[in-house]
């Protein structure tokens, strides 16, 4: 039976444990996901525990996506380039860790076959730092803009975009729009959107925030009229190359998408 699980905080709505249980399932792989809330002041206890305990492997979400890398055995050139980890392994007794955002977060772009532009993202945490560098990799030009300007600023610079102040950002009109930020996620900020103004001028948006599936963000551009990506497809692609990470195997998409819609729809009601 292999043991795996997520770590992060807080973790009372990951779908994660959902999406990998059903796949096990699904494929008749005997293992099982669980959710292991850990304050950045237990990570480093987290990850002894890791070295000692019999775990297969971990997905890391925020805040602990770029702290987690100094823990770790080995990085992948992904997760070395992105500069941040979202998913822990075994290989040759050494803990790596990888980063599969990008994958994630560029496969719904590829699906619609979005033509390169310009885009603005909102944030600058792992989820904004996978979101460039797909971005640039795929040649579009790229703004960022976040509420924590310095932070903004260095990564800008190491992915070769364009800083705008925070202040400042309702100025660009871009092709694109994309949001990394908490706001708009189900808890506190679900009342919340990174966006203040108009939406004219953008032709999509896209959320990375996947509960609620449509988030303030999206909501204001259905009634604007401007076409959207919500969070999910990103969070099931990545989801997929974790699961074959530790697996070998593969999940259908369609049907993990359908999946974790019932279930966000579920827990709306309750």
């Amino acid at each position: 039976m292999l043991l795996l699980g997520i770590i992060g905080h807080p973790l009372a709505h990951t779908l994660s444990p959902v999406l990998h249980n059903w796949g096990f399932r699904e494929l008749g792989i005997k293992a099982s996901y669980h959710v292991w809330d850990t304050p950045p002041e237990k990570l480093a206890a987290f990850m002894a525990a890791l070295r000692t305990l019999p775990i297969h492997g971990a997905s890391v979400t925020i805040p602990h996506k770029e702290t987690v890398m100094p823990l770790v055995d080995r990085l992948t050139d992904n997760a070395r380039d992105i500069g941040a980890v979202n998913t822990l392994y075994w290989q040759d007794k050494m803990v790596w860790g990888d980063n599969t955002d990008v994958a994630g977060f560029m496969a719904p772009l590829r699906e619609r076959d979005t033509q390169p532009g310009t885009a603005l993202v909102l944030g600058a945490g792992g989820a904004a730092r996978a979101a460039v560098h797909g971005l640039r990799q795929a040649g579009w030009q790229v703004l960022l803009s976040a509420r924590t300007g310095g932070r903004a600023d260095r990564l800008a610079q190491s992915f070769q975009a364009e800083h705008v102040p925070w202040a400042d950002r309702h100025d660009v009109r871009p092709s694109l729009l994309v949001n990394t930020t908490p706001l708009g996620m189900s808890g506190p900020f679900q009342a919340l959107s990174p966006w203040k103004s108009s939406l004219t001028g953008i032709s999509l948006v896209y959320d990375l925030v996947y509960n609620p599936r449509e988030t303030q963000l999206l909501a204001q551009a259905a009634r604007e009229g401007v076409a959207t990506i919500p969070g999910l497809p990103m969070f099931v692609h990545q989801g997929l190359a974790q699961f074959e990470r530790w697996t070998g195997q593969r999940f259908p998409v369609p049907r993990a998408v359908s999946l974790l819609e019932e279930t966000l729809a579920a827990r709306g009601k309750a």
